[in-house]
């Protein structure tokens, strides 16, 4: 059986609410007490293919549950349409930043262009999280802007990699393709709880038999979720050629 397909997302999501966990955005999580009940936090991360997440959000409304979708502000992901639609199906509309990037590390620069995107993107939601985006081809780490300046300023309230602790939230992601597969990803990665995952039909297993912490934060790519063949492949071949790259870039570090 073919793993990311919106088939088996939906399958998923499902067993999430069946297993009692609350599918809840990040501002949910910073905002309310959820110590005693099982949560987790729907983070998706869009960096390309922007209609996907339309297809993923329609998912989780249906099922009750509530994410968070980070927007890049470039043309494959920021797509006005596509923002607006998921902010009304009572999403979570957030910033996904990579201005160290962008502006070589040019840290006022960068500063100043990360307040003018996250004033655009609150056109559409009053944006109160903001997520890194790793730029695996970049040497800059995007998180390093925070040395320098404080997000919080700006009305921010959280961004996971300085907000969560992962030794209390098991932190699951598909970046490059596999689930926590920290071999193949550059920023993408916490220290924390940690639970080795083989595919999404294993950890649907896992969550059925409780075998998961009550805390959860998963982050998904939605572009490469499709129930398309040519489009599944067509991702399944970019991604696992950029995977070899990124195994060259963290070995030469």
């Amino acid at each position: 059986m073919r793993d990311f397909t919106l088939n088996i997302y939906q399958n998923l999501i499902e067993t999430v609410i069946s297993s009692g966990y609350s599918g809840i955005a990040f501002e949910d999580y910073i905002n309310n007490n959820y110590q005693n009940k099982k949560i987790y936090i729907l983070r998706h991360d869009v960096d390309d293919l922007p209609y996907n997440s339309v297809r993923t959000a329609q998912i989780e409304s249906e099922l009750g549950a509530r994410g968070t979708y980070y927007f890049r502000k470039m043309p494959q992901s920021d797509v006005p349409e596509t923002i607006e639609k998921i902010a009304k199906l009572g999403h979570e509309i957030g910033y996904h930043y990579e201005d160290l990037a962008t502006c070589n590390g040019n840290y006022e620069k960068a500063f100043e262009q990360y307040q003018i995107n996250l004033e655009y993107f609150r056109k559409y939601y009053p944006v109160t999280t903001i997520c890194m985006h790793g730029s695996p081809l970049s040497k800059w780490d995007n998180r390093l802007i925070w040395k320098k300046y404080d997000y919080k300023q700006s009305g921010i309230i959280a961004e996971p990699y300085f907000d969560i602790d992962f030794n209390k939230v098991l932190y699951l992601t598909d970046t490059s393709r596999k689930w926590n597969n920290r071999e193949s990803s550059i920023r993408d990665k916490v220290n924390g709880l940690n639970v080795k995952i083989k595919s999404t039909n294993n950890l649907i297993e896992l969550l059925k038999q409780n075998n998961l912490s009550s805390h959860i934060m998963q982050n998904i790519h939605p572009q490469r979720w499709t129930n398309d063949y040519l489009s599944w492949t067509k991702e399944l071949l970019f991604q696992n050629t950029k995977n070899i790259i990124k195994r060259i870039l963290i070995r030469s570090n």
